[in-house]
């Protein structure tokens, strides 16, 4: 078992950290509302730090997974980052999705500090950290990969490395370019066939076995198709990551019509008052 801090504990932390818990590794939590923490001590034990800095001391590993590229950088640098705490070679592991510009200059300042750095951002949302069985995307030292996969296992179905500093964060934007497409197309084939007069359910019973099947078909057309969307990954944090995919793109000279598109969508999606609504919500605007 090992001694192991999870820094932010939103709607993917809290439970992430509690299956560290569970499987009875040491957990110390720090999040930036104290209730929170103090929830989670309640329900599964371990100890809560009031800084990042505090958290991180004599721990093995340090797991975070917070909101955006000034977050991260908050909880890692300055006298009460994670990194002033961590001792020397414990492994910082970064499950935000964040840029990979951010990542790779946090992981040149631990090399600094004498730590390493791995960036594993995750897929499957709140369903699958309840669950245990995310998917995680790696970038950073492969033999130090090596030395935290079994510990990621605790709440992931899959591990994978990718490559240098950056690698993972590249897999997640790629992974949300994916979906962005995905959910745009299943919201239009839905309300099409709300057009047409057909039977939903019946007709994804039909096609979800051949080529156009998805996971976002198996899991969200009954809810899409019941107008319910307080579930899932909101829209707010979707637009977020595909802010990053664009700016990326630009940067690197590639092209997103698509991803342009529904990043737009998902705007009005906002203006609609649906900024906490699962990304499913996209179909509502073609109702």
């Amino acid at each position: 078992m090992a001694s192991v801090a999870f820094l932010g504990l939103g709607v993917m932390g809290f439970p992430m950290a509690g299956h560290l818990a569970t499987l009875g590794h040491q957990v110390t939590v720090y999040n930036r509302t104290p209730a929170k923490a103090e929830a989670w001590v309640k329900k599964h034990g371990g100890r809560m730090a009031a800084t990042p800095r505090e958290a991180a001391m004599g721990q093995d590993f340090v797991m975070a997974c917070v909101g955006n590229d000034d977050d991260l950088r908050s909880i890692c640098t300055g006298p009460d980052g994670a990194f002033a705490g961590m001792v020397k070679d414990a492994v910082f592991i970064d499950h935000t999705t964040v840029s990979a510009q951010v990542t790779r200059e946090m992981a040149a300042l631990a090399r600094e500090a004498n730590v390493w750095f791995i960036d594993a951002p995750v897929s499957g949302g709140q369903s699958g950290a309840e669950n245990g069985v995310l998917s995680i995307m790696c970038g950073g030292d492969e033999r130090q990969f090596g030395f935290v996969e079994a510990i990621m296992g605790a709440y992931s179905k899959s591990r994978k490395y990718l490559g240098e500093s950056g690698s993972g964060q590249i897999a997640k934007m790629m992974n949300q370019i994916c979906i962005a497409g995905l959910v745009q197309g299943l919201s239009e084939a839905l309300a099409f066939g709300e057009k047409a007069g057909m039977d939903g359910k019946a007709v994804v019973e039909a096609i979800s076995g051949g080529a156009a099947g998805s996971w976002q078909m198996n899991n969200r057309h009954a809810t899409m198709l019941a107008d319910e969307f307080n579930h899932g990954f909101a829209v707010d944090w979707m637009r977020k990551d595909l802010g990053i995919c664009l700016a990326t793109a630009k940067e690197i000279g590639a092209k997103l019509p698509v991803t342009e598109i529904v990043d737009q969508y998902y705007k009005e999606v906002q203006e609609m008052g649906g900024g906490r609504w699962d990304t499913s919500s996209l179909i509502k605007r073609l109702r």
